[in-house]
């Protein structure tokens, strides 16, 4: 029984435990990039960090500074932008204006004649009435004047 148990571990062992088979593949990748390359790979990338510091200090100062003009520039046609706008609003505003004024004098002009129309209703009412109020004084001085005639001895 002893040397099926221990066969069954060893079995076990083999099925189960990989150690052995990853320790080797781990030897042969370390094998394989240190020994085999001699370091090309640092080598390489020590050097495409040298070239891009390099690009950065040279490229970088004067990028900022057409970016500084480029921004200087846009902000100078904003400011235009802003400013075409602004008059563009204030003449759609003045056009507005004037035509609010333009509908607000053709109103008054409509409430004047109105106001000329009522006037002389008012006087030709008021001219009756005179007309009347002289004709009814005429009567009554002519009536008078009749029977003073009467009274008078002449």
């Amino acid at each position: 029984m002893d040397k099926i148990a221990k066969d069954v571990g060893d079995v076990q062992s083999r099925l189960l435990d990989h150690r052995p088979i990853i320790n080797a593949e781990i030897r042969y990748f370390v094998r394989e990039f240190e020994e085999k390359r001699g370091h090309r790979e640092s080598r390489l990338l020590e050097s495409l960090n040298k070239n891009v510091l390099e690009a950065n200090e040279q490229i970088q100062p004067t990028n900022i500074e057409d970016m500084n003009r480029q921004l200087t520039d846009i902000i100078k046609r904003l400011e235009a932008a802003k400013h075409m706008a602004e008059r563009v609003q204030q003449r759609e505003l003045e056009a507005q204006q004037s035509s609010q004024l333009q509908a607000n004098m053709e109103q008054l002009k409509e409430e004047w004649a109105e106001f000329l129309k009522e006037q002389q209703r008012l006087k030709e009412e008021v001219d009756e009435e005179h007309a009347k109020a002289v004709g009814q004084l005429s009567t009554q001085y002519s009536e008078k004047k009749k029977d003073l005639a009467k009274f008078s001895p002449i």
